[in-house]
């Protein structure tokens, strides 16, 4: 048992909080403002201080550092609806022992004071290097758009159950980090998460990949291979792009599904599986049921539950949640202290329509972080496309062209990127539309620097 006192100007979810911890078996008193907060922390030891980061007299980091100064061994806990990974970092060196965004999932917290209660002892929390890779080991952000807030509550919801999901969303929006959010939450989180990219696998290699095969079994196959479903075996398995996935091999994905066995090819031997199923697509699996391009049957197995997410564009409250976070790892993988945005950057990230979604933001990031010398973010360092208006352009970006060749790639650039563009970014059909197979699709993105 420990003593907790939690700090939060909202007294309803400061109660509920408290009440659910002393069901828990905690010794737990409540606050609901700064000063009341010191009062409690001068006349008691508390072993855990979990605190609002932002309260109307004061600010959580204030309430650390008394809880400090009473007792260096205290853990503190801040929370925040504003998850601005600086400010984290900042706490975590000033002596907290996490920083975790609302909303608050209770079960999370609970784990985490039983774990820095496990861990008082050990090394010290205010390591540099600790602080840093605590932080952003978290890659799934939570976004405080109101579709954010839905989708956070949907994964609150089908995460403990054994429901199959279907995960619904344009390219670059986050969908696999959401399936493994979802498996992270889950009983499962303990067993493995095996993704597939089905758009990348052929009718002959997709039997293979999913149940596995021996040796001799078919020309190439030189030894015996354990298929994906045994690997998941009671953890997840995650198929992005399922839409992709050729017809004749969703009939066997569907006897597997509902069977819960599996056959390698070559064998007559079969294996029972228990895995969870999530699946992704950034096409409408409705409509390609329309069509004929998915099975049915198989679709209403997976359908189970159900995530839309919005695209960047119609959630821009996130989008600084989102630039924090890749500033933050971006400084972190390639040692630069870059402190934040310029006000001109940042109304052009507002302005710019982001068809690539998170990915791409991720990406226009990490570019900047290379070739700033300053302190900020500055608008010369973003790449010219992203530009709304000439008055944003800090100089011409205009090349004149030299020479054939270059008329040809710029050409050829241009093609790439508007077709994906027209295909919501499904590269399986952006390769069929230019008349190439994906893996010529894919040297080719990586040759011109195309990353969705």
């Amino acid at each position: 048992m420990a003593k907790i006192l939690v700090v939060d100007d909202d007294s309803t979810f400061c109660i509920m909080l408290k009440t659910f911890l002393t069901k828990k078996g905690h010794e737990v008193k409540e606050a609901f403002s700064y000063d009341e907060a010191v009062r409690l922390i001068k006349a008691t030891d508390f072993d855990v201080l979990l605190s609002d980061f932002r309260l109307p007299e004061g600010s959580g980091l204030d309430l650390l550092a008394e809880a400090k100064r009473k007792s260096s061994d205290t853990i503190v806990i801040l929370m925040t609806g504003y998850a601005d990974i600086r400010i984290a970092v900042s706490a975590i060196k000033r002596g907290a022992y996490e920083y975790v965004t609302k909303p608050i999932n209770p079960d999370e917290i609970l784990l985490t004071i039983t774990n820095a209660l496990s861990a008082r002892s050990g090394a010290s929390v205010n390591d540099e290097d600790l602080s840093n890779s605590r932080v952003l080991a978290k890659k799934f952000i939570r976004g405080i758009s109101a579709q954010a807030k839905q989708v956070n509550d949907y994964i609150n919801i089908v995460a403990p159950t054994n429901l199959s999901v279907i995960i619904q969303g344009d390219s670059g929006t986050g969908k696999e980090y959401i399936a493994r959010e979802i498996h992270g939450e889950s009983k499962r989180s303990r067993k493995p998460f095996i993704a597939i990219d089905c758009g990348a696998l052929s009718k002959e290699l997709a039997s293979s990949e999913f149940f596995g095969h021996l040796k001799g079994s078919f020309t190439g196959a030189i030894s015996d291979k354990i298929g994906q479903f045994e690997a998941a075996n009671g953890g997840t398995l995650f198929l992005d792009e399922i839409g992709n996935l050729p017809y004749d091999v969703q009939v066997n994905l569907l006897r597997a599904i509902q069977e819960r066995k599996v056959k390698k090819i070559g064998s007559s031997k079969e294996v029972e599986v228990d895995v969870r199923i999530i699946t992704a697509s950034n096409d409408d699996l409705i409509d390609a049921v329309k069509r004929g391009d998915f099975r049915e049957d198989l679709y209403h197995r997976l359908n189970e539950f159900t995530i839309s997410i919005a695209p960047l564009r119609d959630r821009k409250s996130d989008l600084t949640i989102f630039a924090n976070h890749f500033l933050e790892l971006a400084n972190h993988e390639m040692e630069k202290t870059i402190v934040g945005f310029d006000r001109q950057v940042v109304d052009v990230f507002m302005k710019y329509p982001w068809p690539g979604n998170i990915r791409e933001l991720r990406n226009v990031i990490r570019r900047a972080v290379l070739l700033e010398t300053g302190e900020f973010v500055t608008i010369k360092t973003l790449p010219s496309e992203i530009y709304t208006t000439p008055d944003e352009m800090p100089f011409s970006t205009a090349k004149p062209i030299e020479n054939l060749r270059d008329s040809k790639e710029k050409a050829e650039h241009q093609l790439i990127v508007s077709t994906l563009e027209k295909v919501r970014f499904n590269k399986s059909k952006a390769a069929q539309l230019l008349s190439i197979d994906r893996k010529t699709l894919y040297n080719k993105m990586k040759q011109y620097g195309i990353d969705y």
